[in-house]
């Protein structure tokens, strides 16, 4: 079991699991769709600072890229607790006042 953080916030691994209970797929997909962002914005970078052409070159950018991923992820955790709330939010919202329906004649013989 992990030591309690001293200023009384539940470890980060213990915020995300409640996150994933309370949002459920809505998490996973903000996770998984910062972590692509990071990943191809980190292969980006090291594209244009690199040399190397062919598939070594393109094995060992997203190699590289991906190792720099991992070493965000506490960074990429912590923007997932923050993002998730407010994109659920939006969603719900922009859900609820959608499009407006006609009442069209015919409507509902299609």
């Amino acid at each position: 079991m992990t030591s309690p953080d001293p200023s009384g916030a539940p470890p980060l691994k213990e915020r995300l699991q409640k996150l994933f209970v309370e949002y459920g797929s809505a998490a996973a997909w903000v996770y998984f769709a910062i972590f692509v962002l990071v990943l191809a914005g980190f292969a980006t970078a090291i594209r244009l600072g690199a040399s190397v052409e062919g598939a070594a070159g393109t094995a060992g950018t997203w190699g590289a890229a991906y190792v720099a991923t991992k070493l965000t992820q506490p960074l990429r955790i912590l923007a997932t607790l923050v993002v998730t709330p407010v994109a659920v939010r939006i969603l719900r919202r922009t859900r609820r006042h959608g499009p407006v329906e006609r009442n069209e004649p015919g409507a509902a013989e299609r």
